[in-house]
């Protein structure tokens, strides 16, 4: 259903501005710009993924979601993969423990 149909008929709408494109970077300007005039909200892919899995304790889809992340999220995979770091070393045991 095309977003402004969407939105006469009452609904949210998100447009995912980094998911889709047009013939040109200016055809996709545009197009995004006028989905934004008449009331929809732009989101990045990455948004909407967090959105989605709302926190990390929800270990069901955790997993999945940090995949994604490292995979395809460029700088936030870094942050990500530094932060997994992290979290590992924490969990170690001292040297010289039991």
């Amino acid at each position: 259903m095309p977003a402004i149909q969407a939105l006469s008929e009452g609904y949210d709408v998100f447009i995912v501005t980094d998911a889709s494109g047009g013939v040109s970077l200016e055809a996709h300007d545009m197009a995004v710009q006028r989905m934004v005039a008449a009331g929809t909200v732009p989101i990045t892919w990455m948004a909407v993924l967090g959105e989605w899995q709302r926190d990390w304790a929800r270990e069901k889809t955790a997993a999945g979601v940090a995949a994604v992340v490292l995979d395809h999220g460029g700088a936030s995979a870094v942050a990500l993969s530094w932060e997994l770091q992290l979290l590992a070393s924490a969990h170690q045991a001292p040297k010289g423990s039991k």
